[in-house]
C-alpha cells in the first residue's frame, strides 16, 4: 500500500456548522481540535508505507482514531462505526458528513504495520511532542512511577492442562496446514486421540488424585512424542518442524518431561528407541517462572505473584509528570513480562526519558524501584534524584536494636578497614558478589578480638563478626536515604507519589489497562502505549476545560473524623 494523502486537513464547512449546532456548549473533541489543530500528519508515517500500490487510508487519521478508540474502550467494529456516525469524531478527523468510513479490519492492519515497522512508540511520542510544543509538558520537573499487573488474553492453565492444550494446538495447526499428512499419520494408529484432544482440555475433566494426574500427563507426553517422531521422520516434509505450534510443542515437552533414565536431553535425539519412556518432571525440576511457558497460545505470558495477587500475563510500568502548574501527563510506558522486578526497569525508564529529553529533576518511586546502585547511577549519569523509601537493614542487630548494626561501624574506605564501636579494627577486606548479583564488600574482624568482647553474644552468633557493605558511593547513598526518609520533609514530598495510583485507577476503569486485548508482549505493549496516549489526550482536554486536578478520595468516616479533629 502506498501513502498518497494530503498533508493538511481542513474541517469541511458543513461538518463544522452541524457539529457546532449539535454541541453549543462545546465537546471534548471539538475543543481539542480547535485548540491544538491536527495532532498527527501523514509524513510522520511515511517510513511505514511503500511508494507503490493502492492508496492507504490516511495514517494520520487512523492514528487519531486508534487513540480515541482506546479512550472510549471501543472494539475495531465500534470505532469504525463511530467514524461513520458520530459528528464529534468527524469534526476531530476533519471528515465530511457524507464520509462512509472504512472496514474495521483497516485498524488491525494499521496496528500490524506499526509493529512490523518497529514504530509502536510513534503515536505516544508524537502526541507528547505536540503537548510539549504547546507548553503542557516540560523536562526537569517532578515525575513519579508505579507498576501494576496485566492479565494475559489467555486462561491460566495448570501443567497438565498446558501440555494437553499444547498438543491439541499443534494438532489443530497441522490439520489446517497438512490435513492429508495428519490423517494418514494419526487416524489408523490412534483413533482415541479424537476423544482426548478433540475438545478443550479442562481441569474438571482431569483425574483428581495426584498419581492419576501424573499417569494422564505421562500418557499425553507419549502421544506428543509419537507426533514429534512422525514429524522428524525422513519421509515427512522437513518444513513441518518450523511450524510455530510444532516448535512450541517441542519446547513445552522439554520443560515438562525428561527421560526416565536421564539418557537424553532433546526430544528429537536420533538415539531414541521404542523402549525409552518419558517421565513427568516434578515441580522442583521445571524451569523458573520467568522461563516457563504457561500457555501455547501466548508464549510471552508468565505466572507471577506480588503480595496476595497472583496472575498470568505481564506488568505495566507507568511514569507521569506531577508538577502542580501543568497537566499530569504520562511520559513513559514500559510493558514487561510478569516476572520482571520494578528495580530492573528504573534504569530503562531513565534511559528512555533521556532519549526524548524528558528527564525529571526528582523521580518519585516506591521501594520496589529503588536500590543502592540505582540511587548512585540516577544521580551521576542522569542528574536525577531518585526519591523514595529505601530498604532498611533487616539483619538481626538492626531489627532487634541489640548489639551493633552495620551502620554503627566506622569505615575507612581509603585504608580498606572498618572499626567496630569498641575500637577493634577489621583484619580482612574482600570484594564479592551477593545472591542478587550486587557488588559487595565483606569485612571480617579478628576472632581473638571478638571472643573476648563483652558484647560478643549481642553482636554475632559466630566466633567473629563479619559485615557486608556496598561499595562506597552506594553505601553512602543508602545510608543518606535511610536518614532522609525519617524526616517530615521527606514524607511531605513523597506523598506526591500516591497520585500515580490514581492514574492506574483511571487506566483500569476507563481503558481496561489490566486486561490485555491481544496475545503476545509486542501487541500488549502497543495496547498500553495507545492507552497512555488516550489518557494524556483526556487530561489535556480536562486542562483546557480548566478542571482542577482531582484530589484523593476520602471515605465518609475519614472526612467526619478530620472535621471533628
Amino acid at each position: 500500500m502506498s501513502l498518497n494523502a494530503p498533508l493538511v486537513y481542513f474541517i469541511p464547512e458543513e461538518t463544522e456548522r452541524v457539529a457546532k449546532a449539535a454541541f453549543p456548549k462545546g465537546n471534548r473533541y471539538l475543543r481539542l481540535r480547535d485548540t491544538l489543530g491536527p495532532l498527527f500528519h501523514n509524513p510522520d508515517f511515511q517510513d511505514l508505507f511503500s511508494h507503490e500500490g493502492r492508496p492507504a487510508v490516511d495514517p494520520a487519521r487512523l492514528a487519531m482514531i486508534t487513540i480515541m478508540q482506546f479512550a472510549e474502550r471501543l472494539s475495531d467494529t465500534q470505532a469504525a462505526d463511530a467514524v461513520r456516525s458520530r459528528i464529534d469524531w468527524k469534526y476531530m478527523l476533519a471528515l465530511p458528513l457524507t464520509d462512509c468510513g472504512f472496514d474495521s479490519s483497516v485498524l488491525s492492519e494499521f496496528r500490524t504495520r506499526l509493529l512490523e515497522g518497529e514504530a509502536e512508540h510513534l503515536l505516544f511520542d508524537t502526541l507528547l511532542a505536540q503537548f510539549r510544543e504547546a507548553g503542557l509538558l516540560r523536562a526537569r520537573g517532578r515525575q513519579r512511577s508505579d507498576s501494576t499487573h496485566v492479565l494475559a488474553a489467555v486462561r491460566a492453565l495448570n501443567r497438565v492442562e498446558c501440555v494437553g492444550e499444547t498438543l491439541r494446538h499443534a494438532l489443530n495447526s497441522l490439520a489446517v496446514v497438512v490435513p492429508d499428512w495428519l490423517v494418514s499419520c494419526i487416524q489408523p494408529n490412534h483413533p482415541d486421540w479424537l476423544e482426548r484432544y478433540g475438545s478443550r482440555i479442562e481441569d474438571y475433566h482431569l483425574p483428581e488424585s495426584n498419581d492419576e494426574r501424573v499417569a494422564y500427563a505421562t500418557l499425553i507426553g507419549a502421544d506428543g512424542l509419537r507426533l514429534l517422531r512422525a514429524i522428524d521422520a525422513t519421509d515427512a516434509p522437513s518444513w513441518l518442524r518450523e511450524i510455530p505450534a510444532v516448535r512450541t510443542l517441542r519446547r513445552v515437552w522439554i520443560q515438562n518431561y525428561t527421560w526416565a533414565e536421564h539418557k537424553h536431553n532433546t526430544i528429537n535425539d536420533n538415539t531414541i528407541n521404542d523402549n525409552d519412556t518419558l517421565r513427568w518432571r516434578t515441580n522442583e525440576e521445571i524451569p523458573p517462572s520467568g522461563q516457563f511457558i504457561g500457555s501455547p497460545y501466548d508464549l510471552d505470558a508468565r505466572y507471577s505473584k506480588k503480595g496476595n495477587t497472583t496472575w498470568v500475563g505481564y506488568k505495566i510500568h507507568l511514569t507521569e509528570s506531577c508538577d502542580d502548574d501543568l497537566p499530569h501527563l504520562i511520559t513513559n510506558v514500559q510493558t514487561t513480562t510478569a516476572t520482571t522486578s520494578d528495580d530492573s526497569v528504573t534504569g530503562t525508564i531513565h534511559q528512555s526519558l533521556h532519549g526524548r529529553d524528558l528527564l525529571p529533576a526528582i523521580h518519585l518511586a516506591d521501594t520496589g524501584f529503588i536500590d543502592a546502585e540505582l540511587l548512585v547511577e540516577s544521580k551521576e549519569q542522569y542528574k536525577v534524584e531518585l526519591y523514595g523509601p529505601v530498604r532498611m537493614d533487616h539483619r538481626r542487630q538492626a531489627r532487634e536494636g541489640k548489639g551493633f548494626a552495620c551502620q554503627d561501624f566506622t569505615i575507612n574506605w581509603e585504608e580498606q578497614c572498618a572499626t567496630c564501636p569498641t575500637g577493634c579494627k577489621s583484619i580482612n577486606w574482600t570484594k564479592a558478589i551477593d545472591s542478587r548479583t550486587n557488588d559487595v564488600i565483606k569485612i571480617k574482624f579478628s576472632r581473638r578480638d571478638c571472643m573476648r568482647c563483652e558484647d560478643h553474644d549481642k553482636c554475632t552468633d559466630a566466633p567473629r563478626r563479619t559485615i557486608t557493605v556496598r561499595p562506597q558511593a552506594q553505601y553512602e547513598a543508602l545510608r543518606a536515604g535511610r536518614i532522609r526518609q525519617e524526616s517530615k520533609e521527606f514524607k511531605q514530598t513523597y506523598a506526591k507519589r500516591a497520585g500515580i495510583e490514581g492514574t492506574i485507577s483511571q487506566g483500569v476503569r476507563v481503558c481496561s489497562v489490566r486486561r490485555a486485548r491481544y496475545m503476545g508482549l509486542a501487541k500488549t505493549r502497543l495496547q498500553h502505549l495507545a492507552v497512555a496516549s488516550s489518557i494524556n489526550l483526556m487530561r489535556v482536554s480536562d486542562w483546557l476545560d480548566e478542571r482542577p486536578h482531582a484530589r484523593t478520595r476520602q471515605s465518609a468516616f475519614e472526612r467526619l473524623y478530620r472535621i471533628a479533629a
